[in-house]
């Protein structure tokens, strides 16, 4: 199966984010916010103080963030290989961010990044547009947060809904690869959740472990 077109109303959104609504400002943030690079290490600093000094819920809601991006991952993979729509980037000339090479990549957020137009090298630079990667990555780890820790959790949102929004000003997906992944990241994840809650609940009943005994559910577990 192979999308080539793209809806009227899917070029005129993508080309008023990303050739009209812009600005030095947002341009720093957008292309500082889709650059997984400069956030990594703060993230795993997060996840590793959270296995070591979190409680049950804390390590139960990592545990499955990870099982989540992990199958997530292999499924995005599948279907942009099925789908295999192509980039607004790799269609037509889209205006480009580039964040300034910088080492570590935290120092790149001051300088000023560099404006161009895509061209026929950036066609090639890129796989398949739908399912967006960044958003499925940051649609799961909203929806986890949101499942343990309900309103704090959604606060996440906040920064999925930025991620999104910053693939189409960068002109890396059209505004209907994000919305239609949201929908699927936001259904795969609560279907993995379920899962996961079954064989845990599964287990503990099996078990005669003080340890599943104190925590027979993986999600409602209040501790």
């Amino acid at each position: 199966m192979r999308i080539v077109g793209k809806p009227q109303m899917d070029e005129t959104i993508s080309h008023l984010i990303n050739q009209q609504w812009t600005n030095q400002t947002l341009d720093l943030f957008m292309a500082a916010i889709s650059n997984i690079d400069i956030w990594k290490p703060f993230l795993v600093v997060i996840i590793l103080l959270a296995l070591i000094f979190g409680k049950f819920k804390a390590r139960a809601c990592i545990l499955s963030l990870l099982i989540c991006l992990l199958i997530a991952e292999q499924v995005t993979s599948f279907l942009k290989s099925a789908v295999n729509r192509r980039r607004p980037k790799q269609v037509e000339p889209v205006r480009m961010v580039q964040l300034q090479p910088t080492h570590p990549e935290l120092l790149t957020l001051f300088h000023k990044p560099t404006i161009r137009r895509s061209d026929e090298t950036d066609r090639t630079r890129s796989g398949p547009s739908f399912p967006s990667g960044h958003m499925t990555d940051n649609t799961v780890i909203a929806t986890c947060l949101t499942v343990f820790y309900r309103r704090r959790g959604a606060l996440y949102w906040i920064i999925t809904a930025a991620v999104g929004y910053s693939r189409i000003y960068l002109g890396a997906h059209w505004p209907s690869d994000i919305f239609a992944t949201f929908f699927l990241a936001v259904g795969e994840t609560l279907l993995i959740l379920v899962m996961l809650e079954l064989i845990w609940r599964c287990a503990a009943r099996k078990s005669g472990s003080g340890f599943f005994q104190r925590h027979p559910n993986l999600i409602a577990n209040p501790t």
